[in-house]
């Protein structure tokens, strides 16, 4: 934790080289905010280096919960130290939306902002999600968390029973991949552009599937320059597709990433969703956009497909960028972008929600119970990229499942008692659980987290914590047994 303290710092220091760079007038205070965290991992990492190492499950819970936390309260230092954000709360907020890659912001001018300031909420983006594919691919399958042992012997790295090595080179090799995507995408949207500014903090947003924005209107403010909204949808899909079939494509495997089931039906879902949204655009949604209304049909059909794309691909990948407000194109779309909300990506990947994967097992699970009805004595498993699912695995998903379900439901249910309205609660809680950003009623997508109550952001944002870290993680920390004495 003192580490990672000090590697949050390290960023700090970098965000006050933009601020001075731009000469916003935010140096000094986001390098003293630096100093303050530096001096407090520093301190951490000196009390503890001598103790000892080994980590076993109980320290990993321990350690992943705990350094989220830790770091989201060293955040909000660059907040309040620059005033950009005043109140605690509402800092806590926004700097655990930015770690967890949420999304949801309680921002109404973020134009006036400092560009250190801006930079920094990018950076916490970028920083939450490289941490979480690390996470899910190193980290969750040792504490046999979520059905994570799926894809996790898949990733890169030497074999054998040391974990160590095997976690080092993993999380370098993705790194690698994660940072030239980025610059890919910076350099993509500078040349289509886009000041480099926005460039950069958009890609820190978008590979992280985050969906801060340096604009008020957020991708919206570039509706005139489809290019820019082409690309960013691009890295979209690649950020909500597990990293490592990235690394198996760069190393010319390819039928790695065709025969891979979730992949698969990660494009089904895409494509699948972004018709039916664009054909609906096109035919029944009363919308108002300068590149919408082109008088040739041709230029209204590219625009709806466009933005149906777009916004299938925010929501499905939980990046939250948008380009329109959806809550106004019909009512069956309201209710789609809705369910679109639980869908997720790929394991593996940046983006939140329950992920694809378990839904497949989930699915392929259900339709065995009938033949297991008809033919009770046989042995019929779950199969996934045509090899048997080991039954513990299967009902790690379906106990995932259904308590990611109640803690939408307990999500709803403490949102409408502090007083939210019934649409405004439910998008909320699918949001925030599932990591998206943008919501329904007074949390759409033209609207912000600012005017919710206080103890309503602390709700909040302890369900993007759980959220982000597969639920269990977090949850078991509150169990009593899992504090006795072994």
């Amino acid at each position: 934790m003192g580490l990672l303290l000090a590697v949050n710092a390290g960023f700090m220091f970098l965000s006050a080289l933009v601020s001075f760079f731009y000469k916003d007038g935010a140096v000094l205070d986001l390098f003293y905010a630096g100093l303050v965290t530096m001096a407090i991992g520093g301190t951490a990492f000196l009390v503890t280096r001598n103790h000892r190492k080994e980590i076993q499950k109980r320290e990993g819970y321990l350690i992943v919960t705990l350094g989220w936390i830790s770091m989201s309260l060293a955040g909000t230092l660059p907040y309040l130290f620059t005033g950009a954000i005043p109140g605690f709360t509402n800092a806590f907020f926004e700097t655990m939306s930015g770690y967890t890659t949420t999304g949801a912001s309680i921002l109404s001018d973020i134009e006036s902002l400092p560009e250190g300031v801006l930079f920094w909420r990018s950076i916490t983006h970028w920083i939450g999600g490289m941490g979480i594919i690390v996470l899910a691919i190193a980290i969750l399958p040792l504490l046999g968390i979520g059905g994570m042992q799926l894809f996790s012997a898949e990733a890169p790295g030497p074999g054998g029973d040391k974990l160590h090595p095997r976690i080092a080179d993993t999380a370098k090799r993705l790194w690698v991949i994660y940072v030239a995507y980025t610059l890919a995408e910076t350099l993509l949207l500078k040349l289509a552009g886009m000041s480099f500014f926005d460039a950069i903090n958009h890609s820190l947003s978008t590979l992280s599937t985050g969906g801060f924005s340096t604009k008020n209107a957020s991708v919206a403010y570039w509706n005139d320059q489809p290019i820019i909204q082409y690309i960013i949808a691009f890295f979209m899909f690649l950020a909500g597709t597990n990293f490592v079939l990235s690394y198996f494509a760069f190393k010319t495997k390819f039928s790695k990433v065709l025969q891979d089931d979730e992949f698969k039906w990660y494009c089904y879902g895409i494509v699948s969703f972004s018709i039916i949204v664009a054909l609906l655009i096109y035919f029944k949604a009363d919308i108002s956009l300068s590149s919408v209304d082109h008088p040739m049909v041709w230029g209204r059909l590219e625009s709806a497909f466009r933005h149906g794309v777009f916004q299938v691909l925010a929501i499905v990948t939980t990046t939250g960028f948008v380009t329109a407000d959806y809550t106004a194109w019909t009512t069956f779309l309201t209710v789609l972008f809705f369910g679109l909300m639980f869908l997720g990506g790929s394991a593996g990947s940046t983006a939140g929600g329950i992920k694809i994967v378990r839904h497949l097992i989930m699915i392929k699970n259900g339709i065995l119970e009938f033949k297991r009805t008809l033919h009770p004595n046989a042995i019929l498993p779950v199969r996934y990229k045509n090899k048997a699912v080991d039954q513990p695995i299967v009902y790690n998903i379906l106990g995932f499942f259904i308590l990611y379900m109640l803690s939408f439901i307990m999500g709803v249910l403490v949102f409408s008692w502090l007083g939210l309205d019934y649409k405004t609660a439910l998008g909320g809680a699918a949001s925030t659980l599932g990591n998206v950003g943008p919501a329904l009623g007074d949390l759409g997508p033209v609207n912000n987290y600012g005017a919710l109550p206080g103890a309503a952001k602390w709700w909040a944002s302890f369900l993007m914590l759980i959220g982000r870290l597969e639920l269990f993680t977090v949850l078991i920390l509150l169990t009593p047994f899992f504090w006795r004495n072994r």
